[in-house]
């Protein structure tokens, strides 16, 4: 159980932070990038939830709960070291994957195929799940960076692969099933 008394502890004040192993780094390093990000999705998340409803809300409590395991997974460094660990760190796994991509054939399965793409846009619903996409594909290309230099949990980097897809299917469902997505005309205004 989490129990958070005070909220500022300024022991960020010089520009570092504190990752879920307790080691300190700096607070513009990729790892606190990455994880902050995801927080920034999570954001944005609920706002879209302002305007779902039904089904939809409850798929998305799901995946803003995610997004905080997420992030706990991202914020304690170095896999190798999970065994030695005094709590098992909070990894993202398979099934929250599986999970997404159920969710995604479920919801694709009665929209018409795309034959233009689609502007952000049409409902309240779908342009704040198109921004949900739009951050939660930032936070893939972070974490993807981050894997580069640093251990990161595969897992991790599929779910916010498969999660970016998993709004832009939810957005159309958003625009009456698809009837109501803002096509983009190439070259329109020239």
């Amino acid at each position: 159980m989490v129990v958070l008394n005070k909220i500022y502890t300024k022991t960020g004040d010089h520009g570092e932070t504190a990752l879920g192993d307790g080691s300190r780094v700096a607070k513009h390093g990729l790892r606190v990038t990455a994880y902050g990000t995801v927080d920034e999705a999570n954001a944005t998340l609920g706002l879209a939830r302002l305007h779902a409803e039904g089904e939809m809300d409850t798929r998305l409590a799901a995946i803003q709960n995610d997004l905080f395991d997420l992030g706990a997974d991202l914020c304690r460094p170095d896999l190798h070291k999970d065994a030695e660990a005094e709590y098992p760190p909070l990894r993202m796994v398979e099934a929250q994957v599986r999970r997404l991509e159920s969710e995604i054939d479920a919801m694709n399965a009665d929209l018409e195929p795309l034959r233009s793409f689609i502007l952000p846009g049409g409902s309240a619903l779908a342009a704040h799940l198109h921004l949900c996409r739009t951050v939660s594909r930032r936070a893939e290309r972070e974490t993807v960076e981050l894997a580069t230099t640093d251990s990161v949990n595969p897992w991790a980097v599929k779910y916010l692969n498969r999660l970016s897809d998993w709004f832009f299917v939810a957005a159309r469902l958003a625009n009456d099933g698809g009837k109501a997505d803002v096509l983009w005309v190439p070259g329109a205004n020239r």
